[in-house]
C-alpha cells in the first residue's frame, strides 16, 4: 500500500510533515509514502534527519496553497500544488490514500473536483473521532464539509458514519444518536424533526434519538450525526474548552507550594485526561464519500499528529470502507427499485 503526503500542507510543513512520514513508515513495515512538494527542499529534509527513504519516494510539485487562499480559486489556479498533486496520485491509482494538514476548503473542493463523489452518495461528510468517558472515542459527522443540510444527507451521514465506526473503531452494531437542543422526539428545527423520522425507519443503522450538546463526551453513542456548520462549532468549542481548562488548572497549581504538591500528585491523572483531549493522538479525519480515501490531518500538526494522520489513512484504505459504502448505496437502490415495481 501507499500513502500520499501533501508535504507542503499545514501550519509546520515541511519539516512536521516529512518527520511525521519518517516515523510513520517504520510502523508500516509494507507499505510506502510518497512525499509530495518541492523535491529538493523535501531531499534536504530527509537527508538532515537522517532517515531511512527505501520506503519513502518524493513526488515534485512547485506550487503551494496556503491556508489563507481562497478554496475554489486555488485548485483552478494551481493545478501543480502539492495539495493538488497528491489526489492525482489516488485519482490514477498511483496511491491509495492521500493525506494533508492544509487548507481545508480547498482540499475539500479539490477532493470533491478530482476524485468526485462515490456514486449515489449525494454529500460527502468530514469525519472525526472524539474523546469520551468511556474507553471508547465516538464518531461525529459532519464536521465542516456541509454548512447546509437536506435530511437525505444527514441519513447518509449515519449510515456512513456507522459504517467507519463498525469497522475502523472495531465498534459492534454502533449506537447512532441526532445531536439536537433535546432528547426528546418533538424537539429541535424543521431539519432535526424530519431527519429523526427517518432515522427511526431506517433499518441499515441503530438509532437511539436525539443527544444534547452536554452529552456528546459521555460515550452514550457512537455516531452522532449533525450538518457540518453545528458539527464544526461543537468540535472547536470542545478543543478551545479543553485548551482554557488546562490553562486555568496550571495557574491554580502554581499558586503555593501546597497547590504546586497537588499537583504532583495529580500529574498521572491530568496527563492522562489531556492525553484523551490531545488532537494529536487521533491524527486525521477521513472525508466519507469521496470516491478514493482522503484524510485531512489538523492545520497545526506536529510529526506525531501526522504519524497518527497516515496510519489511520492506511487503516482505513485497508479496511476497505468505500467499498463497504458502496454496497450501502447499491442495497438502497436496489430497495427503492424493488419499491417502484411493486406500486
Amino acid at each position: 500500500m501507499k500513502i500520499a503526503v501533501d508535504a507542503f500542507g499545514g501550519d509546520n510543513a515541511p519539516l512536521e510533515i516529512v518527520r511525521g512520514a519518517v516515523l510513520a513508515i517504520s510502523e508500516m513495515p509494507e507499505d510506502d509514502i510518497v512525499l509530495v512538494g518541492n523535491e529538493q527542499k523535501l531531499q534536504e529534509i530527509l537527508q538532515a534527519e537522517s532517515a531511512q527513504t527505501e520506503r519513502i519516494s518524493i513526488c515534485h510539485a512547485e506550487e503551494v496553497i496556503g491556508t489563507g487562499e481562497s478554496p475554489v480559486e486555488a485548485i483552478r489556479a494551481k493545478k501543480n500544488s502539492s495539495l493538488m498533486v497528491a489526489l492525482s496520485l489516488v485519482k490514477n491509482n498511483e496511491a491509495d490514500a492521500v493525506v494533508s494538514a492544509g487548507n481545508t476548503g480547498a482540499y475539500l473542493a479539490g477532493a470533491f473536483r478530482v476524485l468526485g463523489r462515490i456514486k449515489g452518495i449525494k454529500r460527502p461528510a468530514l469525519t472525526t473521532a472524539m474523546p469520551t468517558m468511556v474507553d471508547r472515542p465516538s464518531v461525529i459527522l459532519d464536521v465542516g464539509a456541509n454548512a447546509d443540510c437536506r435530511p437525505e444527507h444527514l441519513v447518509q451521514f449515519a449510515e456512513m458514519g456507522s459504517i467507519y465506526a463498525s469497522h475502523v473503531l472495531h465498534i459492534d452494531n454502533p449506537r447512532v444518536g441526532l445531536l439536537n437542543i433535546g432528547a426528546e422526539e418533538a424537539k429541535g428545527n424543521a431539519l432535526t424533526k424530519e431527519v429523526h423520522g427517518l432515522l427511526k425507519e431506517n433499518e441499515e443503522i441503530n438509532f437511539v434519538g436525539n443527544i444534547e450538546p452536554r452529552d456528546v463526551l459521555c460515550g452514550d453513542v457512537d455516531v452522532i450525526v449533525c450538518d457540518g456548520f453545528t458539527g464544526n462549532v461543537v468540535i472547536k468549542l470542545i478543543e478551545g474548552t479543553a485548551s482554557s481548562l488546562f490553562s486555568m488548572l496550571k495557574k491554580v497549581f502554581y499558586k503555593s507550594l501546597k497547590t504546586k504538591l497537588a499537583a504532583a500528585v495529580l500529574k498521572p491523572g491530568l496527563k492522562e485526561i489531556k492525553g484523551k483531549m490531545d488532537y494529536t493522538e487521533y491524527g486525521g479525519v477521513p472525508l466519507l464519500g469521496i470516491d478514493g480515501v482522503v484524510f485531512k490531518a489538523h492545520g497545526s500538526s506536529n510529526a506525531i499528529a501526522m504519524k497518527h494522520a497516515i496510519l489511520a489513512a492506511r487503516q482505513y484504505a485497508a479496511a476497505g470502507i468505500n467499498e463497504k459504502i458502496k454496497d450501502i448505496v447499491m442495497a438502497a437502490k436496489a430497495e427503492d427499485e424493488a419499491a417502484e415495481q411493486t406500486e
